[in-house]
């Protein structure tokens, strides 16, 4: 059927209809595909326009030509005045110089040009499609989409939406989840672009906020605004963790994403393949908050730093692993849901911390019982720790308001040069005593291969006294100088305090006696 034949105007709306596309868009479509028509068989210099006449149903296209005198020199682009009256009788002298439009006729354009302008009307459609999808799409980033599955490309997942196809990328999906061709999939409209393609519509299975959409879906309290989801954290496919509110006191929050008999719940887990859900009720009491998130685990208290959002949860020590969860699951979603870094201790480790920081602290002399709780509250469990925070830091905790803060500093400048001290002495002692083993690994040496083991041995004590040290494990006044301790030989060997004593010193001079650089060192 040829192109004048046709009632463009019926075609137009009937495509329109068809592929959603205004009627303008189309009318542009074919304007632009009849001057490209035209432009092959006129040359790129022709001076053209292209009109849709509705009512006579078609697009026209005219050359303007531009009228010149009889007799000159006629270029492309113009015409002859006696030309140009035979095409417009009214035309008087004054219109030379002026240009006149002349319609030409479709059927002139040839079978190619036809071609070409066909190619550009489906180009011109196409694209139309593409930004509609897009435009429809793009307001749509956010929401919930429906699907069937239906194909794969590289591991990612092919949806069709309908109207348009949407791509779920293997990050997005949930891991160890059986996708085949045909299935319906619910998923999350993570982002939505334009590309040369057209709209390229990005869907994700594993976004927290897919489950949030899902509750909203089930609960019309939630959709009713009652109830509202105040935040989430999901790890997709094992477990996720929802806090919830409610705006109105008789209606419980938690129980209405849970409802009847788990229903509302079990439909979100059903479309999520399994996946738990916890499901927490907000509380203002951000210490409430982390405990009721870490259930079901038990806290038995609570220490948190307000300037580092960071809580130290205490836990028996039995429910240490059912806090932490598995691979620290369950502590790293409530982390994520309360927006606090939480640091779980079973409670015998947080005793021997308390009594590590009592042993740092409690020499201070003027620092009270409640002083001494509040820092260790604070993370600050030494001395260090203490002289580095600022006085303006230190006057805003409890029981430090109206503190003589300069006299504590000073106390704890004092017991830290103490224990410096006491630490250098140490130090030496044990370089000392280094020294004096190695003396004796050698004496022991020397005595054995001279086959003088004799001379230290246990039974220069007498009878009595070496069956008694024998049977305790002495086997040697070595024994007895290392140990150094009479109270030990008293309570384990039996022996009377002058006995042991006399042992003590005797393995002292024998040893001295035999190399006299060994001399008895007391560890501080």
């Amino acid at each position: 059927m040829k192109l004048e034949q046709l009632d463009l105007g019926s075609v137009l709306e009937q495509v329109g209809r068809e592929k959603n596309i205004d009627k303008e868009v189309l009318v542009s479509a074919l304007e632009e595909a009849m001057l490209s028509a035209a432009r092959k068989k006129l040359g790129i210099e022709a001076d053209l326009e292209a009109r849709y006449n509705d009512e006579a149903g078609e697009v026209e296209v005219y050359e303007f030509l531009r009228i010149i005198k009889d007799g000159e020199v006629k270029r492309p682009g113009e015409i002859e005045f006696k030309d140009a009256k035979k095409l417009d009788p009214d035309l008087s002298e004054e219109a030379v110089g002026e240009d006149l439009g002349v319609k030409l006729e479709s059927r002139e354009f040839g079978r190619i040009a036809a071609q070409n302008a066909k190619q550009i009307i489906v180009q011109r459609v196409r694209e139309a499609e593409r930004l509609m999808v897009y435009n429809e799409y793009k307001d749509r980033k956010g929401e919930i989409v429906t699907g069937t599955v239906r194909r794969f490309e590289r591991g990612d997942v092919i949806v069709d939406l309908g109207r348009a196809e949407a791509i779920l990328p293997t990050s997005e999906q949930i891991p160890k989840e059986n996708i085949r061709v045909h299935d319906r999939l619910v998923a999350y409209v993570v982002d939505v672009l334009e590309v040369a393609r057209g709209a390229q519509i990005i869907l994700s299975r594993t976004h927290p906020n897919l489950v949030v959409k899902l509750f909203e879906q089930e609960v019309p309290e939630i959709a009713e605004g009652i109830v509202t989801i105040d935040s989430a954290a999901r790890e997709a496919g094992f477990r996720t963790k929802i806090s919830v509110r409610s705006k109105d006191s008789d209606v419980d929050p938690v129980g209405a994403c849970v409802g009847m008999k788990g229903s509302r719940v079990q439909a979100v887990v059903q479309e999520l393949r399994g996946e738990k859900i916890d499901i927490v009720s907000y509380d203002a009491d951000e210490a409430r908050f982390v405990c009721a998130a870490l259930a079901p685990a038990e806290v038995t208290r609570v220490l948190l730093n307000e300037t580092t959002r960071t809580m130290q949860i205490v836990v028996p020590d039995e429910q240490l692993s059912l806090a932490i969860g598995r691979r620290g699951q369950n502590v790293r979603l409530a982390s994520q849901l309360t927006g606090w870094k939480i640091d779980i201790q079973a409670e015998s480790k947080a005793a021997a911390e308390k009594e590590e920081a009592w042993i740092s602290l409690s020499p201070i002399k003027s620092l009270s019982e409640l002083q001494f709780q509040t820092l260790f509250n604070y993370g600050i469990r030494t001395i260090e720790a203490f002289l580095e925070h600022k006085d303006s830091t230190l006057a805003g905790m409890p029981y430090f308001e109206g503190a003589d803060l300069a006299l504590l500093k000073e106390d704890a400048r004092s017991v830290k040069q103490l224990e410096s001290a006491r630490k250098d002495q140490r130090k030496h002692y044990e370089r000392q005593w280094a020294q004096i083993l190695q003396k004796l690994d050698r004496l022991s040496a020397k005595l054995s291969q001279e086959n003088r083991q004799h001379e230290i041995a246990v039974d220069l004590l007498g009878a009595e006294s070496s069956d008694k040290l024998k049977s305790a494990g002495y086997d040697d006044l070595i024994d007895i100088f290392l140990d150094k301790n009479t109270a030990r030989m008293i309570k384990v060997a039996g022996l009377d305090q002058q006995a042991a004593e006399g042992a003590l010193e005797l393995a002292k001079n024998k040893l001295a006696e035999l190399d006299s650089s060994i001399t008895m060192v007391t560890l501080g």
